[in-house]
């Protein structure tokens, strides 16, 4: 468990360590090819230390590895400012107002082809419309001046395009049924959201379900959580838990296994995505 630039670290060095492996050489043959120390190498490659981009640019050469999404995905890893695609990048004029977590966050989100998500309080994000995201960013984040959050609040909507983009991100989210009774922002902003959620749903890169309270006792009720999946390699996907003042990443397999595994056991419960769509219908009636 370790926070997201440390999580990054190490899953660019295992790759980058697999990637030489597998155009066969060594670690003091790959530092030769790119003029460094052996131990540079085995530093990047154990985590202990990161790497600048044009240095995993010469390693990448290096190992002959020409997949374009595969090289975007490792430089988001290390911390490029200079990825070639805007999906990777639009956040970056925000960054005077994002806390590290967060931007840690987004450029997950932005890179991954799938994202999984058990929310329990708030709609997700990718799903708010701008007056809930108003109010939800007001109630999270205490004495915000007017400016911050309206930029907080472009941001949020900003990261709605990873579900517009080509390829789209594929979204699974199972919502427990709180999510839709709390009112935040009053009645004419909730409902506007159920409306927004319901659009959502009809989207073929959109899987929604609700969790109703009739489904009893479960196992996300430890918590929301959302699970990052990649393309190219699985060896990256990540967890992502939300605390009140950080994010924790898990990456270890048992943990990616017992989480999916959970997100699996939560879908099970939940509403069929054409029931949820009816369900959430009727809550939005009787609002």
């Amino acid at each position: 468990m370790q926070n997201g630039p440390a999580v990054r670290r190490r899953k660019l060095g295992a790759e980058l360590r697999t990637l030489r492996t597998g155009a066969g050489l060594t670690s003091g043959e790959a530092a030769r090819l790119v003029g460094w120390h052996q131990s540079k190498v085995s530093r990047i490659e154990t985590g202990a230390s990161g790497v600048k981009p044009a240095d995993l640019r010469l390693l990448l050469d290096a190992y002959a590895v020409r997949d374009a999404q595969l090289r975007e995905l490792l430089l988001m890893l290390a911390g490029s400012e200079d990825g070639d695609g805007d999906r990777n990048r639009w956040w970056h004029a925000y960054r005077g107002v994002l806390p590290p977590t967060y931007r840690d966050f987004i450029s997950l989100e932005s890179q991954a082809g799938a994202m999984r998500t058990l929310e329990t309080t708030v709609v997700p994000g990718l799903l708010q419309t701008a007056d809930y995201a108003r109010a939800v960013t007001r109630a999270a984040v205490k004495d915000l001046d007017e400016e911050r959050l309206d930029a907080l609040v472009e941001v949020r909507l900003a990261r709605q395009d990873v579900l517009r983009s080509n390829p789209p991100l594929e979204l699974s989210a199972v919502l427990d049924e709180a999510v839709l009774r709390r009112e935040v922002g009053g009645p004419k902003v909730m409902a506007r959201q159920l409306e927004r959620l319901m659009e959502a749903a009809r989207l073929p890169q959109v899987r929604l379900q609700v969790l109703p309270f009739g489904a009893g006792a479960h196992v996300g009720l430890t918590g929301p959580f959302v699970i990052f999946s990649f393309p190219s390699t699985s060896d990256l996907d990540v967890v992502v838990l939300d605390q009140l003042t950080s994010s924790l990443y898990l990456e270890r397999k048992e943990d990616l296994r017992a989480y999916s595994e959970a997100f699996q056991n939560l879908q099970s419960h939940a509403l069929s995505p054409h029931d949820s769509l009816d369900y959430i219908a009727g809550i939005g009636d009787g609002a």
